[in-house]
């Protein structure tokens, strides 16, 4: 355990003194991973991953739209529900925040001997609750392994 919140704290490390420059936290760097990971999605569907109330997600929605960093649009088929997208200022902030974390993701993997990658991937999705693995599918978070 010990080992992982030393990589947790590194891996946000950086992302966190950007986020912290913008008057930002690591939940608006979440709604901002997963918007930029799939382009209009429903509000109901970031809840569901993100496993937060609507309240947390309203409070942290409504600064990086008022902030110009992600848009809501209504559905073309039910005009009640809310599509996020990130801006390009969106996806600017989501490129340079996921650069370091990349890179760092990619020494580690590159350091790995053979097939060991793979190993990798497996832990982590072990790690995740068995039912919310089809979320991994769905967002193709596992075609790698």
């Amino acid at each position: 355990m010990g080992l992982l919140f030393f990589a947790y704290r590194d891996f946000t490390g950086v992302a966190d003194a950007l986020l912290e420059r913008q008057g930002f936290g690591r939940a608006h760097h979440r709604v901002l991973y997963f918007v930029n990971l799939r382009p209009g999605m429903p509000v109901a569907d970031l809840l569901d991953i993100l496993k937060i109330t609507k309240q947390s997600l309203a409070r942290v929605l409504r600064q990086l739209v008022d902030s110009g960093y992600i848009e809501q649009r209504t559905g073309h088929a039910d005009r009640r529900q809310r599509l996020l997208h990130a801006t390009d200022k969106g996806r600017q902030l989501f490129a340079a925040l996921s650069a370091t974390q990349a890179s760092r993701i990619d020494a580690s993997i590159d350091a790995l001997p053979p097939g060991a990658a793979r190993m990798v991937r497996l832990f982590l999705v072990g790690m995740v609750d068995p039912s919310d693995r089809v979320v991994l599918d769905r967002l193709n978070l596992t075609i790698n392994i």
